[in-house]
C-alpha cells in the first residue's frame, strides 16, 4: 500500500490534482473516512475495502456525499456476496497469481531434486477472504497440475492476515506432520507465508528445506532478500503498484475532470521476484 500510495503522489503531481491519502482498517473508519473527505471537497475517492463486506455502505455513503467510487486490489460485494459491478474496480486476477506461486514451487521442487511424495506443503488459510482462497485454490491446481500430491497439502487456518497467526497456524501443521522431509508454503500474501518460514525454522527446517513463496513483494520480502544467507523465504510474486496505485488516481482525476469512466472490471497479474531477480523486477514494475 506504500508503494501503491507513492505512485499515486506521483500520478497527482503529474496530472495536477489534490490526492488525499486516509487509511481505515475497519468499517467505521471507512465511513467516517468518506465523510471526511466530502468535507474537504474531494470529488472521488480510490478505496481498497479492509471488508468486502462493507461493500453496499460504502457504495450508499459515496452517493451520499456525491463522491464517484473506484476500488482497488479487492472487489466489493453485496449482501448476498455477490460482486458490486457498478463500481468500476481494479484488481489482482488472484486465480492467476496463486498458480504463479503453485508453479514457482513446483519448478523449485523440481530444480533441487525432491521427490514430492516426501514434501508437505503448507496452506496458510484464510477463507473468509475471497482473494485469499482464490490465490491459495491456484496454488493447489498448479501444484497438483505438475505433479505434487494433493494428499501431501495441509491446510493451516489462520485467525488475522499477519506473520504471528501464520506462525501459529503453520507450527501446528508441521507438527502434526513429522513425516515430510521438505516443507513448501503458500498464502494469501507476504505475512502469510513469512510465519510458515519462521515456523518451519523453528522445527529445524532451514532454506535447504523449505520453499516458501508469497504475495505483495512486501517490505518484509525485501528485508528477507537482504539476509547475508538466504532463508527459506524463495520468492515473492509482485504485484504492480504502478497500476494499482498511478493508473487507478488517473482513471479517477480524468472521470472527474473529463467524465471518462473507467473500464468497469480489469485484473493485472505479477512477477516473479527472488533474491537472485529482486533489482531488476522492481526495476521493470516502477519501483527503482
Amino acid at each position: 500500500f506504500q508503494d501503491e500510495w507513492r505512485v499515486a503522489d506521483q500520478a497527482a503531481k503529474e496530472k495536477g490534482f489534490k490526492l488525499v491519502k486516509i487509511g481505515a482498517t475497519d468499517g467505521s473508519q471507512v465511513l467516517t473516512a468518506i465523510d471526511n473527505l466530502a468535507a474537504q471537497h474531494a470529488q472521488g475517492f480510490v478505496i481498497c475495502p479492509p471488508d468486502v463486506k462493507l461493500g453496499s455502505a460504502i457504495v450508499a455513503k459515496a452517493k451520499l456525499d456525491g463522491l464517484k467510487l473506484m476500488t482497488v486490489d479487492d472487489r466489493l460485494v453485496d449482501g448476498g456476496g455477490k460482486p458490486i459491478e457498478s463500481v468500476p474496480h481494479m484488481g489482482i486476477s488472484a486465480s492467476k497469481i496463486g498458480e504463479q506461486v503453485g508453479q514457482a514451487i513446483a519448478d523449485e521442487i523440481k530444480h533441487r531434486g525432491w521427490n514430492p511424495a516426501e514434501v508437505g506443503a503448507i496452506r496458510v488459510s484464510y477463507d473468509q477472504l475471497p482473494t485469499a482462497k482464490e490465490r491459495t485454490d491456484g496454488a493447489i491446481a498448479a501444484l497438483t497440475a505438475a505433479g505434487f500430491p494433493k494428499a501431501n497439502i495441509v491446510n493451516a487456518p489462520q485467525a488475522k492476515t499477519d506473520t504471528e497467526n501464520a506462525f501459529n497456524a503453520a507450527n501446528i501443521a508441521i507438527t502434526q506432520h513429522p513425516n515430510y522431509k521438505h516443507w513448501v508454503a503458500f498464502g494469501l500474501n507476504d505475512e502469510a507465508v513469512l510465519g510458515a518460514v519462521r515456523a518451519a525454522e523453528s522445527r529445524g527446517f532451514k532454506a535447504d528445506n523449505m520453499i516458501g513463496v508469497g504475495i505483495g513483494g512486501s517490505n518484509s520480502a525485501l528485508n528477507e532478500f537482504k539476509k547475508p544467507e538466504a532463508t527459506g523465504f524463495f520468492g515473492s510474486v509482485l504485484i504492480s503498484p504502478k497500476r494499482h496505485g498511478y493508473e487507478t488516481s488517473v482513471d479517477m482525476y480524468e472521470w472527474i475532470k473529463d467524465g471518462k469512466q473507467p473500464p468497469l472490471l480489469t485484473y493485472t497479474t505479477g512477477m516473479l521476484m527472488t533474491r537472485g531477480n529482486v533489482q531488476q523486477v522492481r526495476q521493470a514494475m516502477g519501483l527503482q
